[in-house]
């Protein structure tokens, strides 16, 4: 599969200071200086940018029972939003998402289906370490206002690197986002296939017009533990299978997920704010 990328980041800072001082002797002189400064920058962001911002731990709890119960709508398809300007780099192979930047617009790629299915585990059988997914979606325009009834839909590789396709639904499903604007879907970790940096792809669908479609990608200290146990080890794992990827190269440092240890898996939890 191949997907074109961009990349997007948006910054504004302000500053001012200022002084003043008087003295007085005799009959009466003063003196008196006063300085100020101030600077700031604030490129007006994209309409369409997608923000990413880290959950917190505590946002990691209040999430943890987030649309347990499958909603029973979803928008349609609209048009796919335009990528932001890049965004400034940070680490990669962390457990701590990147606060407040703009996400990469990725392609759906060709493993797309629009099957509709409303639910919140998406396994539907397939093995695999098991991964649990937290999501809000926010409206950053209006103070970062929780969107509730917006569509989030994923779907990715099984651990053998292969999707569904036909009559197969595995690993894919829709949820609808509650009053919070929070979603959970449960899932294992992708496998590798052809070259690509293992990931989890993603749309957003705030109303019935718009969708905004991106990926998610995963800390690569992580995946080399996580592909030394079944059903993974079916397979001889590349040595780096994150960096041989340009997309992840690009991408993977805004649009790398933060896991915790969870169970017998991991939990991820990432804000999404759409403008």
């Amino acid at each position: 599969m191949a997907d074109n990328t961009n990349t997007g980041s948006g910054t504004g800072a302000g500053t001012g200071t200022g002084a003043g001082t008087g003295t007085g002797t005799g009959t009466g002189t003063g003196t008196g200086t006063g300085a100020g400064t101030g600077a700031g920058s604030s490129p007006g962001a994209s309409r369409r940018a997608l923000l990413l911002a880290a959950g917190t731990a505590g946002a990691a709890a209040v999430l943890a029972g987030a649309c347990a119960a499958p909603a029973t709508t979803r928008p349609t398809a609209g048009q796919p939003s335009a990528p932001p300007a890049p965004p400034a780099p940070t680490t990669a192979g962390t457990t701590t998402a990147p606060a407040c930047v703009l996400a990469v617009r990725a392609g759906a790629g060709p493993y797309y289906l629009d099957v509709g299915l409303v639910r919140s585990d998406i396994t539907q059988g397939r093995d695999g370490v098991p991964l649990r997914l937290d999501l809000t979606v926010v409206r950053v325009p209006d103070g970062c206002r929780p969107l509730a009834a917006a569509g989030v839909e994923v779907w990715h590789a099984d651990a053998a690197g292969n999707y569904s396709t036909g009559k197969d639904t595995f690993l894919r499903g829709t949820q609808i986002t509650d009053r919070t604007g929070r979603c959970v879907f449960h899932t294992i970790v992708p496998g590798w296939y052809a070259g690509l940096a293992p990931h989890i792809h993603f749309k957003v669908r705030p109303d019935t017009h718009t969708e905004t479609t991106s990926q998610f990608f995963f800390p690569e200290d992580l995946l080399t533990k996580v592909y030394t146990r079944p059903p993974y080890t079916r397979r001889t794992p590349p040595a780096h299978p994150n960096t041989r990827d340009s997309r992840y190269r690009a991408a993977g440092t805004t649009m790398t997920l933060p896991l915790t240890p969870h169970h017998n898996g991991y939990h991820a939890t990432y804000t999404i704010g759409i403008t």
